[in-house]
């Protein structure tokens, strides 16, 4: 259960019975329901494991879970059909004025929220009222949707037939890649010859000096030591020396282990591991969920940089996917100009958004919105540039 104090108390509405309900509940209240909530984790007609129990309370265990975090719900005859994590803050897109946001972490690379096949259209539409309700009439802003997605697209659709106002911020092609009946044939016709050529020749390179093995672990102590052998090389590198990397903060440190802990539930967890003598060149998380393996994060020795241990390590992956199947897809959960959209054939475009209800804050157009977050962007990015020259 997340411990965490209750700041509102449910608030529930329905039209009529036959309708689904709305309500808008704490963290502490939803945390009271934890099969509800592995049950909606297990129909969700996309189950992104990032708003599942498992990641959210892996957060609030860590301590990296927001106080002012709550959920809008949608429930049909008792049941959770819908979930979505939000919170009110201050956003340049506001004017320094409240917005609505999906609750998201630096660890969350999707904002989808959870929603049940059965009765979709009809849940998607309570869930629109319930955004309206959670903000109280002010403009969301919405960053990693994937709006390729029968949910996402589905989700649009119902805020345009309600009145909302929509525009877009920003969009990219996320790389994701479909299991095919074999290894060979994703080789067959793969349209980047070079690419995997280019891996074959490193994987050789490195074979060279010993026995090159890629170990899979999901449970027990083979997990355990994989979660260490990827927290000492991402330390070891220049994400520790920037204080990035997750061991150096007691709070991300903390929430690897709770997400990487062996636990039952509708989500799993994997970490691979490519090593050279037992020696760990490379090391990737990954969170499994409704068929689809996520990927989390990736380390690699950086004194092996020149043979690009993390990519062939992917590569491997890849392979083991084909030749093991251990989902139905892989999900790169990267942002835009990711390595992997070399090597993974299928792409999901992500969009960040910003809609303003019907009747809502209308002191800012949705256009002037935009405008201000694209801004927003700019900014950051030549800060991040004027950084790497300095």
């Amino acid at each position: 259960m997340i411990a965490l104090s209750r700041r509102w108390k449910g608030v529930a509405r329905s039209k009529t019975r036959s309708q689904p309900s709305i309500e808008i509940v704490d963290a502490a209240a939803l945390g009271a329901e934890p099969e509800a909530w592995d049950d909606l984790m297990a129909r969700a007609i996309e189950p992104h494991p990032h708003f599942s129990r498992h990641v959210i309370e892996a957060h609030a265990r860590a301590g990296l879970l927001r106080e002012d975090i709550a959920f809008v719900a949608v429930r049909n005859g008792g049941r959770l059909d819908a979930l979505l994590p939000f919170r009110n803050g201050l956003d340049i897109t506001g004017l320094g004025r409240l917005v609505a946001q999906p609750a998201l972490s630096p660890f969350m690379p999707s904002s989808a929220p959870l929603v049940a096949a059965e009765r979709l259209p009809e849940t998607l539409t309570a869930l629109v009222d319930g955004l309206a309700e959670a903000s109280r009439g002010r403009a969301w802003r919405w960053p990693l949707l994937t709006i390729s997605g029968t949910v996402g697209r589905g989700l649009l659709d119902a805020m345009r037939e309600t009145g909302w106002a929509i525009g877009t911020v920003v969009e990219f092609e996320r790389p994701v890649l479909d299991l095919r009946p074999s290894h060979d044939a994703f080789l067959k016709d793969h349209p980047n010859k070079s690419r995997l050529k280019d891996l074959r020749r490193r994987q050789r390179r490195m074979a060279e000096a010993g026995q090159l093995d890629l170990v899979s672990a999901t449970e027990g102590e083979a997990l355990t030591t994989a979660l260490e052998d990827f927290l000492a090389l991402e330390l070891a590198g220049w994400k520790g020396e920037a204080g990035t990397a997750l061991a150096c903060r007691p709070k991300t440190l903390a929430l690897a282990h709770a997400l990487f802990a062996d636990r039952p539930g509708p989500v799993g967890v994997r970490a691979d591991t490519l090593s050279l003598d037992g020696r760990p060149l490379a090391v990737s998380l990954a969170l499994v969920a409704g068929g689809t393996a996520n990927l989390l994060k990736t380390a690699y020795d950086e004194r092996e940089r020149a043979l690009a241990p993390g990519l062939v390590l992917e590569a491997e992956i890849v392979r083991a996917f084909h030749e093991t199947p251990f989902a139905q897809r892989l999900d790169s959960a990267t942002l835009a100009g990711s390595a992997l959209e070399s090597l993974y054939r299928e792409r999901e475009t992500v969009a960040e958004i910003v809609a303003v209800p019907p009747g809502g804050d209308a002191r800012l157009s949705v256009e002037r919105r935009v405008s201000l977050a694209r801004f927003e962007h700019r900014a950051r990015a030549e800060a991040k540039r004027l950084l790497k020259r300095g």
